[in-house]
């Protein structure tokens, strides 16, 4: 194993309220104002400030040794400018070391890369881009789709856009028996592609603090010994950046475990390098041919797009989405734009999922709804409303 190549996936959404029609209007109509700002300031003081001055640490004492990379989806950066400017200039920190690369997704976390036009997500990108340039003065590189949705027309409007690279998950059933721990390639592309080391990423992610786990307690030193065994140029660590404090919280020991690890790592020969810079130092050793009827993503057990798509529910709101699409354009209202864009975020969706068992908590961890069909019935509730505020705004006067 010659490098490790971790990623963090930096997010939350603009909830919904308990939809009741009032005399509220615009985006706090449909968001809860009070609900997401409590929300960010929970995660923040336990995740992003703690984390980032981890992170800042690690750089400063390893003499820029330790690199990584992460995604902020713009609905994250969005609440940091309404709510928590230290938390935004802690990013900018981050971005001044020059060793932690920005990866650029869908501005709004959304599902814009299942529609069959590419247009509207293309247009997420690149307000994703301009936004990532204007608060932390990077242009970033490398692509990582909403919750790593990939198939090949995905690759084709990243190449299109302008990246050399995209991420998602290394998955068996589109490897066919090859290592994830390689660069590959799109079909018929020269985009790169970096595939996630699922097991090693979630016995971080999800398993450390996991006392059933035959391997509990997990330490820096134990994780390492495996990273070396491995067999391939990079190890790529993909997980939410939530897992350190929140889902992960301080007292299992997960922010020491991230402090060991660069040492632990150097003993064993190995390097870190970003995204960026792994596509620089690797050639491409084969080729990935996902179709657009098999998308991938690193969700639940199946990794597909069932997480958001899987029952009726789910699909009759897209569906809906997707049809307001061209009405909403027509009033050429910012306002209405906004509402609809930060509807299309894939968390509203992921609450509405009916899988239980192994993937029930997880979807409904930051949720405000008592089951997935509360989730369901409240968006359509909101969506229902919103349609008529469209259609009116269309039929006025000019």
């Amino acid at each position: 194993m010659n490098s490790i190549c971790p990623f963090f996936e930096v997010h939350q959404p603009y909830r919904l309220r308990w939809f009741w029609p009032d005399h509220k209007q615009g985006f706090e109509r449909y968001f809860d104002e009070t609900v997401n700002k409590e929300i960010f300031h929970k995660v923040a003081g336990k995740c992003y400030i703690p984390a980032n001055r981890t992170l800042l640490e690690l750089v400063d004492n390893t003499d820029g040794y330790f690199r990584a990379s992460m995604s902020v989806t713009g609905t994250l950066l969005e609440q940091c400018m309404e709510w928590g400017e230290d938390v935004l200039d802690t990013f900018r920190d981050l971005a001044d070391t020059g060793c932690i690369d920005f990866l650029d997704e869908t501005c709004y976390h959304s599902l814009a890369s299942l529609f069959e036009s590419k247009d509207e997500f293309m247009d997420e990108v690149k307000e994703h881009r301009d936004l990532i340039s204007d608060l932390l003065g990077v242009t970033p590189r490398v692509f990582r789709n909403t919750e790593m949705l990939y198939n090949n027309s995905v690759a084709h409007f990243a190449e299109k856009l302008g990246y050399d690279a995209i991420l998602t998950e290394g998955i068996e059933t589109i490897l066919h028996g090859r290592s994830p721990d390689h660069v590959y390639r799109a079909k018929h592309s020269d985009i790169a592609i970096l595939m996630r080391n699922y097991k090693l990423s979630d016995d971080i992610g999800y398993r450390f603090s996991s006392q059933w786990w035959e391997e509990y307690p997990l330490t820096a030193s134990k994780w390492a010994d495996w990273a070396s065994r491995n067999h391939g140029e990079t190890l790529n660590i993909f997980m939410d950046y939530e897992t350190f404090g929140e889902h992960q919280w301080e007292d299992t020991g997960i922010f020491e475990f991230l402090r060991a690890l660069p040492g632990e790592v150097r003993d064993r020969g190995m390097r870190f390098l970003t995204p960026s810079e792994t596509i620089d130092a690797y050639k491409p050793v084969g080729e990935i041919d996902v179709g657009d009827f098999s998308t991938v993503s690193w969700a639940d057990i199946e990794r597909d797009t069932s997480a958001w798509l899987g029952n009726d529910m789910q699909r009759r709101c897209f569906e809906e989405m997707k049809l307001l699409e061209p009405y909403v354009r027509k009033t050429n209202d910012p306002e209405l734009l906004r509402i609809w864009k930060h509807m299309l975020t894939s968390d509203h969706y992921y609450y509405m999922s009916t899988k239980w068992l192994g993937d029930g908590d997880v979807h409904s961890y930051f949720s405000i709804h008592n089951s997935p069909y509360d989730a369901a019935v409240n968006f359509m509730a909101a969506l229902n409303d919103f349609k008529s505020l469209v259609f009116k705004t269309l039929n006025s006067p000019a």
